[in-house]
């Protein structure tokens, strides 16, 4: 079922004060008992990716957390341990976002692709992620989205704009592995394009008015 715009904002706000305290800092190692600032990020994470089903993020590492961390490492290959170290943090950082990153992915959703599809918005979220993942790009989602040149929206100003409850769920469903592009790292708007290089790219899949390509 999807979440609504009201869910989604008061997800982000309930916990923006303590997010962004721990962000500040590369977050610690944490275990069943342990609370501070870097446990909100880390609940904050595991919920955007369905792990972490509470309510409300805490600033509490209790049983329902060290689940959570289990569930992740399983699906990742990771140590089950229920604890947050070195790996467990590395991972999540590649394919999760923090509450400033959530709000970017939405941002490029809705500057790039507002007048698309859902299918198309997702398209374009999970481009980020795929850049994220790969080589050759910044290995953040901030450093993806606002690399020179890479998005239209950035340039022009559009990223700028304030992203619709649409563009939340899009960015979300892609942070939960959702890639109608087929793994894309590049799309293109074929009528506007003005690069040469970019028709050199395998072309994957046309969702809307973007073809997505490798």
């Amino acid at each position: 079922m999807k979440k609504t715009f009201i869910y989604i904002f008061a997800l982000i706000i309930a916990i923006a004060v303590p997010v962004q305290a721990a962000q500040a800092a590369a977050p610690a190692t944490l275990q069943y008992g342990d609370s501070g600032a870097d446990v909100p990020d880390l609940q904050f994470r595991l919920k955007t990716l369905g792990y972490f089903t509470n309510d409300a993020v805490t600033d509490f590492y209790g049983r329902m957390t060290e689940d959570a961390v289990r569930k992740f490492q399983a699906d990742y290959g990771l140590a089950k341990d229920g604890v947050a170290g070195v790996k467990t943090w590395s991972k999540l950082k590649k394919t999760s976002a923090n509450e400033r990153e959530l709000n970017l992915l939405a941002r490029i959703v809705y500057g790039e692709a507002r007048g698309e599809s859902y299918k198309g918005k997702v398209a374009v979220a999970a481009v980020v992620m795929n850049r994220v993942q790969a080589s050759g790009f910044p290995d953040t989602i901030e450093g993806v989205i606002e690399e020179s040149g890479a998005f239209t929206a950035v340039d022009d100003g559009q990223y700028y704009m304030q992203p619709d409850s649409e563009a939340y769920r899009a960015a979300i469903d892609a942070l939960r592995g959702e890639d109608p592009s087929g793994g894309a790292l590049y799309y293109f708007n074929p009528k506007t394009a003005t690069s040469d290089w970019i028709w050199t790219r395998k072309q994957i899949v046309t969702i809307g008015n973007h073809i997505f390509a490798k």
